[in-house]
């Protein structure tokens, strides 16, 4: 038995803030948001996606950012889509150099830490 792939990257906010999450997560990011299966449409959240990613934002009563544990998005110009954050009031840090990766961490409405990953060519 192998894992094949990852479906979906699965991030908490808190309750009534989907109104953000569509700003953050299809505003800056770019992905479309697609409606939920009825069944899971009441519990509140938001389901964003790309041809290769999958976020679901799920509804925590008992909501905490993550701020070490992360999802890490490979991007096309990681530049443009920090300094969209940066003007639309996120915030953006760098971290330390990876090789073959130009590399930044945002933080969502909900103060969860995304990495955004453009790699490079020496």
């Amino acid at each position: 038995m192998t894992l094949l792939a990852i479906d979906h990257v699965q991030l908490a906010m808190p309750a009534g803030r989907e109104s953000d999450a569509r700003a953050f997560y299809a505003g800056i990011l770019g992905l479309t948001e697609v409606a939920k299966p009825e069944d899971l449409a009441r519990r509140g959240g938001c389901w964003f996606e790309s041809a290769a990613v999958k976020v679901h934002l799920g509804v925590d009563p008992d909501f905490h950012a993550a701020a070490k544990a992360h999802p890490a998005f490979l991007v096309d110009d990681v530049k443009r889509l920090e300094m969209a954050a940066a003007q639309a009031g996120y915030r953006t840090a760098a971290d330390a150099p990876l090789e073959g990766y130009e590399r930044i961490h945002v933080y969502d409405p909900f103060g969860n830490r995304i990495e955004l990953m453009q790699k490079v060519t020496p």
